[in-house]
C-alpha cells in the first residue's frame, strides 16, 4: 500500500462530498444512526444522542492523526450540504494490500444510487491512489440492498458464512464480496 504524504480526500462526485466528520455534523449523523431500519443489519444502534456523540467525538479524534490506515467518511450531499450517511475504508491486512468498504445511508436518500456512487469513488481511490490490491465488503444474507450495491460494483461474491455473528443477540449468516484491482482496472494491479 502507498502511504500518500497528504489526505487524498475529500472526494468530490457528480452528487456527493465524501469528507471527514465535522463537530457540527450531530444533527445529521444522529437522524441516520437513530434509526432501526438504518441499524437494522448493523451491530450498532439505533443510537441514542450520547451513543451518536460518543461516536461523532471518537470520529473526530481519530482523523486528527495522520497517516491513518482507516478511513471513517462523511457522505455529503452536495445540493443541501447535509450529511446523508457515512462510509469508510479499513486497512484489514497491510502486507496483502486488502481493505474492507463498509456504508450506511438515510433511508431518504435509499434507492437513489448514491451508496453507489460513494462506494464506486472510494473503491477507485483505494485502487489508484492507495495501490490496494482487493477491497471486501460484508453483509447479512438479509440485507439484499447492501449486497445489490456490492454486485452494481462488480465485487464479486466469495462465501457465505453460517452464523459468523452475533448481531443484537441472534446469530447471523454473513455474505462476504471483494473485488481485486485487477479487475477494476487499476494501475495498481500486478
Amino acid at each position: 500500500m502507498t502511504d500518500p504524504t497528504e489526505p487524498w480526500f475529500p472526494i468530490r462526485t457528480e452528487r456527493l462530498l465524501l469528507r471527514d466528520f465535522r463537530r457540527a455534523d450531530f444533527d445529521d449523523v444522529h437522524a441516520y444512526a437513530a434509526d432501526p431500519e438504518v441499524s437494522r443489519y448493523m451491530p450498532w444502534g439505533p443510537n441514542t444522542p450520547g451513543q451518536t456523540r460518543e461516536f461523532l467525538d471518537r470520529a473526530l479524534i481519530e482523523q486528527a492523526v495522520w497517516l491513518r490506515l482507516d478511513f471513517g467518511l462523511a457522505i455529503e450531499l452536495t445540493a443541501t450540504g447535509r450529511v446523508i450517511g457515512s462510509i469508510s475504508l479499513d486497512l484489514r491486512d497491510g502486507p496483502n494490500r486488502t481493505a474492507e468498504i463498509g456504508y450506511c445511508l438515510h433511508p431518504a436518500s435509499w434507492r437513489q444510487g448514491l451508496i453507489t456512487e460513494a462506494a464506486r469513488a472510494l473503491i477507485d481511490a483505494a485502487f489508484r491512489t492507495l495501490r490496494l490490491h482487493r477491497v471486501l465488503a460484508t453483509c447479512d444474507v438479509r440485507n439484499t440492498a447492501s449486497f445489490g450495491v456490492m454486485e452494481k460494483l462488480g465485487m464479486r461474491r466469495e462465501g457465505c458464512f453460517r452464523r459468523d455473528r452475533q448481531i443484537k443477540d441472534a446469530w447471523r449468516d454473513t455474505f462476504s464480496y471483494a473485488v481485486l484491482a485487477e479487475d477494476w482496472g487499476s494501475p495498481g494491479a500486478q
